[in-house]
């Protein structure tokens, strides 16, 4: 038994650390012995188990290679849990999920060891059958050279996300290629109302469609599960039907679909699947640049140089802590993408949704932002006993542009290139205490039923020094600063950007 003196001497940590793991549960509690000598009140010193020592040397090692303190957490605690089952009830050994009906079979959590933990350790990149990932929309985002040979004949794939859409890329022709089809339209059906894959089908020649349409109407939606696998046919290069089981494994970013022959009975892809968090980090860094309709959030902190004087060091960086583990639920709310953070500046992106507006989400994410930095700032005007306004000033802009991964020593990073990232960082600039401004071009391509619910326009000043809001309109970048006594040259490169005022956004009708 180990004390936490010992434990602390031995490996470096703090008692606070030492603490915190503990909180978090992937470090057991203390056993404090209750002697019946001991006073009413007197201290109990507590002892942990004889594996704590290496447990913690364990989470240090992760750490140091780079590992988040939450991904650390998923991969020890889970450890804890298949050993619990394992201590109640001998694991049957991992098979390979059978299908002979129409319905796919959800693979069980007890279905997921990672395979033959003797043999060797296949990855992503060893898969020696189809694979591809698909985002929310159907689009592809990655495949291996198998999937690109048995079923797109070898052909490069469209540059634009959304001529990549999958419903559209598989091929149709024959009866052959229908259990693969079916699988697909059953995992659509699950997300895509039918106007949406109505128009994710679009390009499709008019029988190809109408099959679409068809099996649609005919398929049942299946529900998000862990991993599903299905029988399907594929035709091999002598064009003869070949029976494979087909995987789909759901993650935040997308799917990921396997095809494994019938004839491999290895658990090899089942080990694969099982490591979540490895497999996804594996596939964001592999993704293919695509060059997709966005837009682009940037949100600076006002007056951050000033703060940061004011501030001792630890309660600054507390500050911006706080900012962003208050911001982030809402931009995944709205289906935000983080991008590369800069200071203590927010980058998001938000990219097309089978279910709502992209342009729309950020405008609206944007209001809801403001509004919880609102809160945010008298907390801490209690707390300080000070008059200082916190408040992010926002810049929205769209466009097309290409989207990418940066794969740095920490995890992977979202990257896009092109003038719609550069444009949002300048009128971010032009904001002031936490408005939000965004491009003409964003406004005019919302739809109609979202524009009505957004209330924009630009504070102009008449001649006698009287300032009015005239709703519905935008100004150029140059005349805004110009009316404000501003020097252009900072800001000459978007002097004409036309741009309006995001006052506020009505909710959307129930």
């Amino acid at each position: 038994m180990l004390t936490s003196k010992y434990l602390i001497e031995k490996t470096g940590i703090s008692r606070a650390t030492l603490n915190s793991y503990i909180k978090l549960g992937i470090v057991s509690k203390p056993v404090v012995s209750h002697q019946g000598f001991l006073a009413k009140g007197a201290l109990q010193v507590g002892d942990f188990p004889v594996d704590t020592l290496a447990r913690i040397e364990t989470i240090e090692q992760l750490k140091q290679a780079g590992y988040s303190i939450s991904e650390i957490c998923d991969q020890l605690l889970n450890e804890v849990a298949e050993a619990s089952v394992g201590d109640k009830t001998q694991r049957a050994a991992p098979t390979r999920p059978r299908s002979t009906g129409a319905h796919p079979v959800v693979l069980q959590s007890n279905d997921l060891s990672g395979g033959d933990q003797d043999g060797p350790r296949v990855t992503i990149e060893d898969l020696p059958h189809p694979a591809y990932m698909i985002n929310h929309n159907f689009e592809l985002i990655w495949v291996n050279p198998q999937a690109r040979h048995r079923l797109f004949a070898d052909a490069e794939l469209p540059s634009n996300s959304e001529s990549r859409n999958l419903l559209r890329l598989l091929p149709s022709d024959g009866e052959d290629w229908n259990s693969l089809l079916r699988f697909h339209v059953a995992l659509a059906k699950g997300r895509l109302s039918a106007d949406n894959f109505s128009a994710a089908c679009r390009g499709l020649d008019q029988v190809a469609f109408a099959k679409m349409q068809e099996i649609y109407a005919d398929v049942i939606a299946e529900a998000v599960t862990p991993v599903l696998a299905a029988p399907v046919s594929l035709l091999d290069d002598a064009r003869i039907p070949t029976q494979h089981t087909a995987y789909a494994s759901y993650f935040r970013e997308g799917m990921l679909i396997v095809l494994q022959p019938e004839t491999d009975v290895s658990d090899a892809i089942v080990g694969v699947l099982s490591r979540r968090d490895e497999l996804i980090r594996s596939l964001l860094r592999r993704k293919l640049p695509v060059l997709t309709d966005l837009a682009v959030m940037v949100a600076d902190l006002q007056g951050s140089v000033t703060i940061c004087s004011e501030l001792p060091p630890e309660e600054y960086f507390e500050l911006i802590n706080e900012i962003w583990t208050t911001m982030v639920p809402i931009y995944r709310n709205y289906h935000a993408t983080c991008g590369k953070h800069v200071g203590d500046g927010m980058v998001y992106y938000f990219f097309p949704q089978p279910d709502s507006n992209y342009m729309a989400n950020a405008l609206a994410c944007a209001q809801e932002v403001r509004m919880a930095m609102q809160k945010l700032s008298k907390a801490w005007q209690i707390r300080k006993n000070w008059f200082n306004e916190l408040y992010l000033n926002t810049g929205i802009t769209e466009g097309q542009e290409w989207l990418g991964t940066y794969q740095s020593s920490t995890g992977v990073e979202f990257v896009v290139l092109g003038d719609t990232i550069n444009q949002a960082s300048r009128v971010s600039d032009v904001a002031r205490n936490g408005s939000i401004w965004a491009s003409k071009n964003l406004i005019g391509k919302m739809q109609a039923k979202d524009r009505e619910r957004v209330n924009f326009g630009v504070r102009r000043r008449s001649p006698d020094g009287r300032e009015h809001f005239v709703t519905s309109s935008f100004s150029l970048v140059s005349s805004l600063l110009e009316q404000d006594g501003t020097r252009l040259e900072k800001m000459k490169d978007i002097a004409t950007l036309a741009i309006t005022e995001i006052v506020g956004i009505s909710p959307a009708p129930k």
